[in-house]
């Protein structure tokens, strides 16, 4: 049964953006710092720059391909099924791994005595949502960006009117950012782009939006826009409020950001929560339909390949990554997944530029160069993240590798 398509410009854009403001403004500022310093604004650039250039590839392709799965479809198609297959299996690790991520910040964020609970309350809570449907995913995503885009704004209005910290002069960061080095800042840049990950959840959901040749591109191209310009203004407010060593060892910058300028911190609770509820939302349901395209394929059980007939969304697939994340979110700790979650996502977006450079002149709505320079900079920015996270990163890609040519094996019409 095929997905309906119920989604225009506005709620596409929305989703994107709603898929950015989560958990990455709230947490991934300061281990970003601690590597790049006062190089995070460099950073955001870079990452916004790779970002960008994954986004023109990636609308390209889903206007050609206006159907579920993303880099996996367009893999397959261009490069062949075991490119694919990279794709689909980095998306889908690394985005359960970003919605565990997620879910745990609303937890620490709304109840942090007990964060493990109420993040997997938050889990129940979101894919029961998507379960009703996509219109009301976009319904809940606009409440929550709305409201968190908001409080993102008083942030920084209060890091505007707050005393500037020792060594946030324009000077003395400028020499920061040359202590960090270019290591630094291609790692804070690799750091920063897990923040970035959610532009182009709308071409995951390529079967349920309108128009999608036309719709695609504006929506994905809009929302990153949105976000980098956002998140630089942040940064810059944040650097100067805190100064660089205070901002690095935060566990909570932007409640920092606001008391020290004598603010509400509460309100940045509210803007936490709505903005981790709402990437959750864009999140579950990006991974569920690719879960579903993989499954159509047989590159994850065919029993996923199931589409609710009331509701029209991926039942099967979008409750087994439910129970999935209720395991995580009860056993994992935060910061050891946005590193292995931004390598794999970096390889999926890899997939996806290459494949982009594949595309005849008829389909090719960008310049080349810009999916050479998306290649290149997933590249560059997965391999200069800590060993640990490549590591893990390549055995993950390496276990589902296997374990695809084993059930290829075992049955070759997989």
């Amino acid at each position: 049964m095929p997905l309906q398509r119920r989604l225009g410009l506005v709620d596409a854009t929305v989703i994107g953006v709603g898929s950015m403001l989560g958990a990455g403004v709230f947490a991934v500022f300061a281990p970003a710092v601690d590597v790049a310093g006062a190089g995070v604004v460099v950073a955001i650039l870079l990452a916004g720059l790779v970002a960008l250039a994954n986004a023109t590839s990636t609308a390209q392709l889903a206007a050609q391909y206006p159907t579920s799965g993303g880099a996996y479809f367009y893999g397959r198609e261009r490069l062949g099924p075991a490119w694919g297959f990279v794709a689909g299996w980095g998306f889908v690790v690394g985005k359960t791994a970003s919605c565990a991520a997620m879910a745990l910040t609303f937890g620490y964020y709304v109840v942090p005595d007990t964060p493990r609970v109420g993040a997997a309350f938050a889990v129940v809570l979101i894919v029961a949502v998507n379960l009703r449907g996509i219109s009301r995913t976009a319904q809940v995503t606009r409440v929550l960006v709305a409201v968190t885009a908001t409080v993102l704004l008083a942030v920084v209005a209060f890091g505007a009117g707050a005393p500037a910290a020792p060594g946030s002069a324009v000077a003395e960061l400028w020499a920061g950012v040359a202590d960090a080095g270019v290591l630094g800042v291609l790692q804070g840049a690799g750091l920063m782009f897990f923040a970035f990950a959610g532009y182009a959840r709308v071409a995951t959901l390529g079967e349920e939006v309108r128009d999608p040749r036309r719709t695609i591109p504006r929506a994905v191209v809009t929302a990153l826009v949105l976000v980098v310009v956002l998140y630089l203004v942040i940064a810059v407010v944040a650097l100067r409020a805190l100064g660089v060593e205070a901002l690095a060892a935060s566990a909570a910058p932007l409640a920092d950001v606001v008391a020290a300028a004598g603010g509400p911190v509460w309100l940045v609770v509210v803007g936490a929560s709505t903005g981790c509820l709402g990437a959750l939302l864009g999140l579950v349901a990006g991974v569920g339909r690719t879960g579903l395209a993989m499954a159509r394929e047989g590159d994850l059980p065919r029993w996923f390949a199931a589409v609710d007939p009331r509701f029209g969304v991926p039942h099967r697939t979008e409750t087994a990554l439910g129970a999935v994340l209720v395991v995580l979110v009860l056993t994992l700790d935060l910061r050891e997944v946005v590193s292995v979650s931004s390598f794999l996502v970096l390889t999926y977006y890899a997939v996806a530029n290459s494949a982009a450079l594949t595309q005849h002149a008829e389909h090719r709505r960008y310049p080349r160069w810009l999916a050479v320079l998306g290649l290149v900079g997933c590249v560059g920015l997965a391999l200069t993240l800590p060993g640990t996270a490549v590591a893990a990163g390549f055995a993950v890609l390496a276990l589902g590798l296997g374990g695809r040519a084993l059930a290829r094996r075992r049955t070759p019409t997989v």
